[in-house]
């Protein structure tokens, strides 16, 4: 794919040549006109492998999906513009693994491959390593549907890079129950195998906290509304974040920028 460096900016066709933009990537991007036809991508032989790559996709991209479901009030505060195709990314490296079912057809079997999201930055330009390193730990109760973050006595200022002008901060913990995913031959598409359980979700926060004080420290414990009892095809994402304000005549006003989430433990 060609990709345009000049100075005309247009989008459309001209001649066998379309140009256009790609959301989250600067400049201006040409390819080719033409291509199969959707006819050919739905029955011609010489696409079945075409097909099941899109099944099997299909299906990561409804997996990514329930993960930005169950966190849904903290996207885009949070979030960069790429996190939905990275997500998707880290889904299909999973549903690679899977050796057991047919290709097209392979499940997305999030229980098993933890190990992919462990660590995710929910802003991939925004590390909460690199704005937070109060020391702290996370745990969870053995039936997974309570989980505490524990952070210790620290002083904010010099432990936390907050953005200009931002006088106070939240510390946030999350947790979000994700099913693993199988193809239904019925529907034709992926569904979670526990549908009762999956994009279940709390988000727990510390009180507003001066970045100008020494802080106590303080557990942020999180529980699962209805303590469920969740079996081997689901896993819980634990989620730490941090987000600020400026506080104003007793009002705080958020912070666009300078937000961090990540995935600290998946289990």
């Amino acid at each position: 794919m060609a990709r345009q460096k000049g100075l005309m900016k247009y989008v459309g066709t001209i001649g066998d040549v379309r140009h256009f933009k790609i959301k989250g990537q600067e400049g201006f991007f040409a390819g080719m006109v033409g291509g199969p036809t959707a006819e050919q991508v739905n029955n011609a032989p010489e696409f079945e492998r075409t097909r099941e790559n899109m099944n099997e996709f299909g299906g990561c991209a409804i997996a990514g999906k329930a993960v930005r479901t169950a966190l849904s009030q903290l996207m885009g505060k949070f979030t960069d513009t790429q996190v939905t195709g990275r997500l998707t990314s880290i889904m299909k490296k999973i549903n690679l693994e899977d050796g057991m079912e047919a290709r097209g057809y392979r499940k997305v079997e999030i229980s098993t491959q933890r190990n992919y999201l462990n660590g995710f930055e929910f802003n991939k330009n925004q590390s909460i390593n690199g704005v937070f390193n109060a020391p702290y730990q996370v745990n969870h109760d053995p039936a997974r549907n309570t989980a505490d973050f524990i952070v210790e006595e620290f002083i904010p200022i010099e432990l936390i890079a907050a953005p200009a002008g931002a006088s106070h901060f939240r510390l946030l913990h999350a947790l979000a129950v994700i099913a693993d995913f199988s193809y239904n031959p019925i529907t034709g598409t992926y569904e979670p195998d526990d549908a009762v359980n999956n994009e279940l979700s709390v988000v727990a926060r510390s009180p507003f906290i001066p970045l100008n004080e020494s802080y106590s420290g303080d557990t942020i414990t999180a529980d699962l509304p209805g303590l469920p009892t969740l079996d081997n095809t689901v896993s819980v994402l634990q989620c730490i974040g941090i987000e600020f304000f400026q506080e104003v005549n007793g009002v705080y006003y958020p912070f666009a920028t300078g937000n961090c989430l990540k995935i600290e433990e998946v289990f």
